[in-house]
Order: C-alpha cells, then structure tokens, then sequence
C-alpha cells in the first residue's frame, strides 16, 4: 500500500469516528427526550476512490408499532382525563352524602326544619329557619345546574383551541413533510426534522387518535380511527365556532352549537361511530352534547320533583291551580312543557323569600292566605313535611319507574354522580398505567446509555488505531526525507 492511500485511509477512518463519536454524544444527551430517535452512522467501503470508509448518512431508529401503541395509550389517557374532570366536578357540584352542603343534606335539612316549626307553628324564628333551609335548597339545585351549563362552556372553548391546534399542527406537518423530501434529496441529515415531526403528530394523536401511514420520498399521511383524511399530501382543515353563551336548551341537534367540519364536510362527533372518536376532541364533544346534557336532565328531574310536591292538589287550600307553590320557576308556576332547565331556574316562593316579601308566616298559613291565621296551627307544617316523605312515581325516568320519595330521589342523585366520578376515575388510573408502561417500553428501545458508552469506547479505539496510522506513516516520511 502507498503511503498516501494509508493516509488517505486513516483519514477517512478519523473523519468516520469523529462523526460517530458526536452521534453518541447526541444519543446521550438526548436519551430522555420526547420524540428523539436513536441515530447510527451508516459506513460503506471507499473502494471506488482508494482504501478507507466512506459515511452514507445517518440513520434514525425508531420502532412504528411500539410508537403506535404508545399514542393509543395517550389519547385513551388524555379523553380520560377530561371525561374524569367532568365527573369529578359535578359530584362537587351536587355533593357527598356526608357534605353539608350538599343537595341530599340541604334536602334533610329542609324536612328537619319543617317538622321543628311544625312542633312550635307559633316561633317566627323557626318559621325563619324552615324558609331559609328551603332557599339554601333551592339555590344548591340552581348552583348545581349553573355549574353543569359552565362545563359546558368550557368544553366548547376547549374544542375551539384543539380545533386550532390541531390546524396549526397539520399545517406544520405538512411544512416538515416538504422539508424532509428536499433534504434528503440534497444528501441532508432529517433526523432532527423527522424528531419534530414525529412531536406533532403526537399532539394531534392526543387530541385526534391518528394512524401514520408512510409514503414515497420520507413523507407521511395521517388518519383517523373513523376514516378520516388529516393529511394526505396537503393538510385537512377543521372547521368549528365556538359559542359564547350556552344555556340548557341548546344543543347540537337543535343547531343552536357548531358541531366540527373537516374541509367543510360536517363529521359525526358523537361517542358512538365519531370519526374523530377516541381522543381529547371527542371527550369534549362528549361532555357539552352528552355528559352535561344528562347531568342536566338529572337535576331538572329532581327540581320538577320538588315543585310538584309543592303543588299537589289540596296541599294548600290557599293556593290556586295556577299559582306557584313554594317553589317556583323564575318565581312562576311551573309549565310542564318547559322541563328544560327548571333546575337552573328553581327559585323559593317570593312571598316567603326573606329577601323579598319575607312573610315567613305563610309557611304556616297558606302562601294565598290574606292574613295570619292562628299561630297554633301546624296543619300546613305537618302537610308540608309529610308530602317530601310521600312516595311518588316520577314524570321522567330518569331514574327508574318506581314511586320514590324526595330524600329517595336525591339519594339516587347523588349515588349516579358519585358512581360516574369513580367509573371515570378508574378509567383514568388504567388509562394513565398503560402510558406510564408503553411509555417506558418505548424508551427502552430507544437510547440505551450503557450500550452507547460501549459503542464510544470501540469509537475511540478506531480513532486511536487510525491516529496511529497517520503517526507510522509520518514517521515513515520523515524517514524516507533522511535518506
């Protein structure tokens, strides 16, 4: 061999090992981040232009069914934790069984106070006492259903930001897929873009569960679990417009709120057969059309339950069949052709509010009745307390057939909101345990530290053996000059 082609081959020897010695480096220092690839010098033999290695490029590594697996992980635990906020809050919203301030507890309080203004009909502090109890329940029910319809607008707002990013995100992959084509085809490194790249479609994977289908020239295409086309070639748009009051009678079938559009087609986003089901989106979608919409009928189904009572034929001789018994819709008598929302209108009888008239006095009397009658009489008190003990059959089914009492009813109440929290919460444990392991799974086939500190060691003993060539050959230069 010439001195020079040993020369030139331990040139091109160094030049390799440099080159894999920072491709280590870079695995090291990226071993935790998100997204990042494992990359590999790909040599061949120079054999063309003399002895010594030649480096074809770098190689990024990545395994497409443990990455698959993993974003279905995350999109099953990003739509459960929204769908766990959800239940978690109305369980808040209507109470614990234990919590004082619930409705079941306001509920008993009501009925306790009741019976102890009916032992002494003639104390005006606990005539005071049972119509403050009522108003406290009143209010609990109204705040209960105002806090549902907030959900709600949060879910619409939430869909309106994720429609945006998942726009945004489209857009930028569609970018990344132009720029890898021409990179490549100049001879350029892409692993970074294709690192970045592949960080997009896990924030719209989140969002929208997506299936990566690879095309020609390093490009991608990206589906939905229900057929729909994200992006395939040009990126998809997703149409939506957030409302900015939304009150109980609102839905999406009634065409009161947007639903979502891709390239202008309208999609199903409904929980069975969503193109778009699965993922953050479409617990979103779940919680405003779905979710609150049956946590609302929940709470109107206990509202009309207590108006009724307080309207029953012959409970109060004093009250017309027209008029408003002792609780009232936005201070009206309840039509039962407008259910919708009662709970968010429920409001205690003026005429007892101590905010308003405050004639606690026709608690016992009659809330028609033109003037206080005896003081000793509990007759009313006693109906009053005895019709919340009634067992009677419900207008709705929401919870079933059977005839129930007040308490029996808040009960069930409180039991569906305390069940659907601890189903949701479950659902996210397993959810969030599953990402936790493929996330793992999908690290240990990436970078492994130990295995790149080895590949250093050989990297620098290749570096050390082709120095040392350039050193003999030197050497056998200078010789060469001394002769």
């Amino acid at each position: 061999m010439a001195l020079s082609s040993a020369f030139n081959s331990a040139l091109s020897g160094l030049t390799a090992a440099g080159r894999a010695s920072a491709l280590v480096s870079e695995n090291i220092a990226n071993a935790m981040t998100p997204g990042y690839g494992r990359r590999t010098l790909n040599l061949a033999s120079n054999a063309q232009a003399g002895p010594g290695v030649r480096v074809l490029g770098v190689q990024r590594h990545a395994d497409p069914v443990i990455i698959a697996n993993r974003r279905v992980a995350d999109a099953e635990q990003g739509a459960a934790g929204a769908l766990s906020s959800f239940h978690n809050r109305f369980e808040s919203l209507v109470g614990a069984a234990d919590d004082p301030a619930s409705i079941g507890m306001r509920l008993a309080g009501f009925e306790s106070a009741l019976l102890s203004a009916a032992s002494l009909p003639d104390s005006a502090q606990r005539l005071t006492a049972a119509v403050m109890q009522a108003g406290d329940l009143a209010r609990s029910i109204s705040e209960a259903s105002q806090g549902v319809q907030d959900m709600r607008m949060q879910a619409d707002r939430a869909i309106g930001a994720q429609v945006d990013r998942v726009n945004q995100a489209l857009s930028d992959i569609q970018k990344l897929n132009s720029r890898i084509t021409s990179t490549k085809s100049s001879g350029g490194d892409v692993s970074a873009l294709m690192d970045q790249r592949q960080l997009l479609v896990d924030e719209v994977n989140q969002i929208i569960p997506v299936n990566e289908v690879a095309r020609d020239h390093h490009q991608i295409a990206l589906y939905t679990d229900g057929g729909a086309i994200l992006l395939d070639g040009p990126a998809a748009r997703l149409s939506f417009t957030v409302t900015n009051q939304i009150v109980p009678e609102m839905t999406l079938a009634g065409g009161a709120l947007s639903g979502l559009q891709i390239n202008g087609i309208p999609v199903r986003t409904a929980s069975q057969g969503s193109a778009i089901g699965g993922g953050t989106l479409s617990a979103q979608f779940a919680i405003r059309d779905e979710l609150a919409i049956s946590a609302q009928e929940d709470l109107d189904a206990v509202a009309r339950d207590l108006v009724e009572r307080f309207t029953k034929p012959g409970l109060d001789p004093t009250v017309g069949a027209s008029d408003p018994g002792l609780f009232t819709d936005e201070g009206h008598a309840f039509d039962p052709g407008d259910a919708v929302g009662l709970a968010g209108r429920l409001q205690l009888n003026k005429l007892v509010d101590p905010a308003q008239d405050n004639e606690t006095w026709r608690l016992r009397d009659g809330l028609g009745a033109a003037s206080p009658g005896p003081s000793g009489d509990s007759r009313l008190l006693q109906a009053f307390g005895a019709v919340l003990g009634e067992a009677r059959a419900q207008p709705t089914t929401r919870f079933g057939t059977g005839q129930m009492t007040a308490s029996g009813l808040n009960s069930a109440l409180l039991s569906r909101a305390a069940q659907g929290a601890s189903t949701a919460d479950r659902a996210l444990s397993f959810a969030s345990a599953s990402l936790t392991e493929l996330s793992q799974i999908e690290l240990a086939q990436g970078v492994d530290t130990d295995a790149e500190l080895q590949n250093l060691m050989l990297v620098e003993q290749a570096y050390a053996a082709n120095a040392r060539m350039i050193q003999v050959v030197d050497d056998m230069i200078e010789t060469l000059m001394r002769l």
